[in-house]
């Protein structure tokens, strides 16, 4: 995994900062904006913007007495492609050890509840 995947996977981490994304993708808008929904501080809400910033997620600009912030979608395209390498496993059930009605019982043959055409 390369540093900046990390850093993005771990800026991800946080629901707080997935609903930022989440806001910022409807469009721009001001750190005082984004901080509203959320019971914490400005200063709190900025501490997880500069995650979000290091991780190239978002940008912070400055146009007088505005700060607007926006969405950087690059190293989301970044963890989809990631991810995109691993989708044939889920959906080859490469999981069933997760599930025991699918797992082998004790004495090493499989149980299932599901109907075998015959």
């Amino acid at each position: 995994m390369s540093d900046s995947l990390s850093k993005t996977l771990a800026a991800l981490a946080d629901p707080t900062r997935r609903a930022i994304l989440a806001r910022l993708a409807l469009g721009e808008t001001s750190v005082s904006e984004l901080a509203e929904p959320f019971a914490m501080s400005l200063p709190a809400v900025s501490k997880h913007l500069k995650v979000l910033e290091r991780a190239g997620l978002i940008a912070r600009g400055r146009e007088a007495q505005w700060r607007p912030c926006r969405l950087r979608a690059a190293p989301l395209k970044d963890v989809a492609d990631w991810v995109e390498h691993y989708r044939g496993l889920w959906e080859a059930g490469a999981d069933r050890a997760d599930h025991p009605q699918d797992s082998p019982a004790k004495d090493g043959k499989a149980k299932s509840k599901r109907s075998r055409p015959r």
